[in-house]
């Protein structure tokens, strides 16, 4: 027989069976249900930017006095300042003022990783005390967030295992194995800017002992959709 003819007829055997095996998969009976889980958890990566700025004093204070000043209210807070603080950016106005040197004026970002809420609390409270109050949130985070991601998702799944198990054996039939398993969402919601407006306008915060704040938790959500045989 012609090698040619012996190729096409191969590929037309091997085309027929994938036919086949999709029509099966399409005509067989099956369940299909939605797998949801949520998980909740606290942050332990807090990121604050800090912002000094000569002009918050009226340039009665220099940035390196400032600086200073900010180094020893972080240490009474125990924050370590080699490991959890860092300058975001530097900056002067030097260059739209020739004339006049004492309207120069300078300021300086700092970016600054706590744990928790506690020493959130102690930071806010030591810097209100020296009035360094021109501090936001930049972002939170947890050091494990794939950890927790990996173990929502298959909690999906076991949640639509477990729905499909509840629904054939209400008609009285058992699943067989998943022919069909699709990630319809996974969202991480991170939802800590309103917190970061609430932190700022606490400005009695210095007097109280130490603040309870409730801070926001991560949010991750999965969605599976999948099809058991019957």
């Amino acid at each position: 027989m012609n090698k040619n003819v012996i190729l096409l007829l191969a590929v037309f055997l091997s085309w027929s069976t994938m036919a086949q095996g999709q029509k099966n998969f399409i005509d067989q009976n099956y369940i299909e249900v939605k797998g949801l889980a949520e998980l909740e958890i606290v942050p332990d990566e807090i990121y604050l930017n800090i912002h000094l700025d000569e002009q918050d004093t009226k340039n009665k204070e220099s940035i390196e006095v400032l600086e200073k000043q900010m180094f020893v209210a972080l240490k009474k807070a125990g924050i370590d300042l080699e490991k959890q603080l860092s300058v975001s950016d530097f900056a002067s106005n030097l260059q739209n003022h020739f004339i006049k040197r004492d309207d120069v004026r300078k300021s300086k970002n700092f970016e600054l990783l706590v744990h928790d809420s506690q020493s959130l609390a102690k930071v806010f409270v030591e810097l209100e005390k020296i009035k360094i109050s021109n501090i936001n949130i930049l972002k939170v985070d947890h050091s494990e967030i794939e950890k927790y991601r990996k173990q929502v998702k298959i909690n999906a799944v076991k949640a639509g295992k477990e729905k499909a198990t509840a629904l054939a054996e209400a008609i009285g039939q058992k699943i067989g194995k998943a022919i069909y398993i699709n990630e319809t969402s996974s969202r991480y919601k991170n939802e800590y800017a309103n917190t970061a407006i609430r932190i700022r306008g606490m400005s009695t915060m210095a007097k109280m002992d130490m603040p309870v704040l409730d801070f926001q938790k991560i949010k991750l959500k999965y969605t599976v959709i999948m099809r058991f045989a019957l």
